[in-house]
C-alpha cells in the first residue's frame, strides 16, 4: 500500500548501499561452531521449563542436544513436528519473555541458552540442505477444508490439515501469502525473503492449494464456503486499525503503522521510500517499534514514540524498547495525543500529559506540542467482522470451543480468537491445535 507524498528527509540522503547495510539481519546467524558450543551449555533439564513455556510445547532440551550430537536434521525434525513455522518463530519469537526468560541458568546470573539462534540454525540448515519435505502425509479421508487466510494460523492448520490426510484449499485476500510475516514485520527481522521460503518448504507436504486476491466478503463468503467444503477454518486476523478519533486525522503524513511497514517489506528500493524528517510513532507494542526504528533506518533525523501510559506499561518487550533507544529513539510517555496541527500537510501533534488517578489514567491541563511532518499510528487493531456476522463474537474476538465456532464445522484461530498472546507463535499454535479438532471432527470422533 503507497504511502502520501511526505516531506523528504532534509539531511544527507542515504546511499543504496548506506540503506542496505541498514535493514540487514537483525540476529547473526550461528554457524556450525557456534551452535556446537551454544548447544553445549545447555543442562538439558527434566521437566525443563522452557518446554512449558513455549506455546507450541517444543520438545526444546532434546533438539538442543541433537545439535550437540551433529544431528541438525533431527533437531529440526522435533521442532517442525510441533511447529511448522519454526523458522519464522526462532526470528521474530519474544524468546527473551517465553523460553529463554525462564533458563535455568538464569538462575546463576549466567546468560540462558541462545535458543531462538540455535531453532533458526537446525530449521534453516534443513530448508537449505533438502528439496524433500520431512513428514509425510497420511492415507486420504476424502474431506476438502477451506482455510480463510494464509498467515501463520492458516498455513499450520492447512499444513496440519494435510499431514492427516485431507485436501486443503486456502483463500488469502493479498497478492503474497504469509499474512504478517511477509507484510507487518520488521524487514530486519525477516531478510532474504524468508517468509516466502519458508511457505514453499511448507507447501512440500502436497495436499494444499492456495488462491490468492481471495478476499472475504468481496470474493468469497462464509457461507459459499460452507456449501463447498466438508469444514472451514478462519484465520483472518486482526485487519482493522484503530483510530485516534481527532480532527484532521486524514491529514498528509498521517498513516497506520502496520501501512509503513508492508510498504518496506515490499519496497525493493528502498530510497524510493518517502519519510519524514520528524516523524512520531503513537503506540507502545511491537508494531510501534519496528515502524520507529525502521523510520530511523531509512534516514529520518528525528523520531519519536508516544505513549499514553508509562514504560513499565509497554507492551513491547524490554528488548525492543531497547533496540529503539539504541537507534535513537526519543521515547515519550505519559502523553496522549490531543490535537493534529495541519493544513493539507500535517505539521505538529499536541499532547495531553496524563497520570494515573486511583489506576485510572487521567488527562491534565498541561500539553507538549510536538514538531510532526509524519505521523504513524500504532495504537492496536481490531477484527473487522462485518463478513463474520452469522458467528458469536465477543469483544472483537471470535468466540470459540475447542476451536470451534458457534457455527458447527467452521473453526477459528491466531488473532482473531482470543487464545493467548497475540503472538505468531500463539497463532501457529492456534492452526496446528484446530487442525487435529476439524480432523477428529471429520473422521467423526468428535
Amino acid at each position: 500500500m503507497a504511502l502520501e507524498p511526505c516531506n523528504p528527509v532534509t539531511g544527507r540522503p542515504l546511499t543504496t548501499n548506506q540503506l542496505k547495510q541498514n535493514f540487514t539481519d537483525l540476529h547473526k546467524p550461528l554457524n556450525f561452531q557456534q551452535a556446537l558450543e551454544e548447544s553445549d551449555r545447555c543442562l538439558y533439564c527434566y521437566d525443563a521449563p522452557c518446554i512449558q513455556a513455549c506455546p507450541t510445547s517444543i520438545d526444546i532440551p532434546t533438539f538442543i542436544h541433537q545439535i550437540r550430537s551433529d544431528n541438525t536434521s533431527g533437531a529440526a525434525l522435533t521442532i517442525l513436528s510441533e511447529n511448522i513455522m519454526g523458522g519464522t518463530c526462532a526470528r521474530v519469537c519474544p524468546t527473551e519473555v517465553l523460553c529463554e526468560q525462564v533458563c535455568v541458568l538464569n538462575v546463576s546470573h549466567q546468560q540462558p541458552v541462545e535458543i531462538g539462534l540455535l531453532q533458526r540454525h537446525a530449521v534453516d540448515t534443513l530448508i537449505s540442505n533438502t528439496n524433500k519435505h520431512p513428514f509425510k502425509r497420511a492415507d486420504s479421508t476424502g474431506k476438502t477444508v477451506a482455510v480463510i487466510g494464509a498467515g501463520p494460523a492458516g498455513l499450520s492448520c492447512a499444513h496440519r490439515l494435510a499431514m492427516l490426510g485431507n485436501d486443503v484449499v486456502v483463500y488469502e485476500a493479498k497478492e503474497k501469502s504469509g499474512g504478517l510475516n511477509e507484510y507487518g514485520l520488521a524487514e530486519y527481522k525477516m531478510v532474504d525473503n524468508f517468509a516466502q521460503k519458508e511457505i514453499d518448504f511448507l507447501l512440500q507436504i502436497g495436499g494444499i492449494s492456495i488462491k490468492n486476491n481471495q478476499k472475504l466478503g468481496v470474493s468469497i463468503s462464509l457461507s459459499t464456503l460452507q456449501e463447498k467444503y466438508d469444514a472451514v477454518f478462519i484465520g483472518v486476523g486482526l485487519g482493522t486499525t484503530y483510530r485516534l478519533g481527532l480532527d484532521k486525522e486524514e491529514s498528509q503524513g498521517i498513516s497506520d503503522a502496520v501501512d509503513f511497514i508492508e510498504t518496506i517489506r515490499q519496497t525493493k528500493d528502498k530510497s524510493q521510500i518517502q519519510v519524514g524528517n520528524d516523524v512520531v510513532v503513537i503506540g507502545a507494542g511491537n508494531t510501534a517499534i519496528d515502524a520507529a526504528v525502521q523510520a530511523k533506518k531509512l534516514g529520518t533525523e528525528n523520531v519519536t514514540l508516544v505513549y499514553r501510559r508509562g514504560e513499565q506499561h509497554m507492551s513491547a518487550t524490554d528488548y525492543e524498547i531497547e533496540l529503539a533507544r539504541k537507534n535513537g529513539i526519543v521515547i515519550k510517555t505519559w502523553l496522549t495525543p490531543s490535537k493534529i496541527i495541519a493544513d493539507e500537510h500535517i505539521a505538529q501533534i499536541e499532547c495531553t500529559k496524563t497520570e494515573l488517578i486511583n489506576d485510572k489514567l487521567t488527562e491534565t491541563v498541561f500539553k507538549e506540542t510536538i514538531k510532526c511532518d509524519m505521523l504513524l499510528k500504532a495504537i492496536g487493531q481490531t477484527l473487522n467482522d462485518s463478513d463474520l456476522v452469522d458467528l458469536e463474537i465477543e469483544k472483537s474476538k471470535i468466540v470459540v470451543d475447542n476451536y470451534q465456532t458457534s457455527i458447527q464445522g467452521v473453526y477459528a484461530g491466531g488473532d482473531a480468537i482470543k487464545s493467548g498472546e497475540d503472538l505468531t507463535v500463539q497463532a501457529v499454535e492456534d492452526g496446528k491445535q484446530a487442525a487435529i479438532a476439524i480432523d477428529k471432527h471429520l473422521r467423526g470422533e468428535l
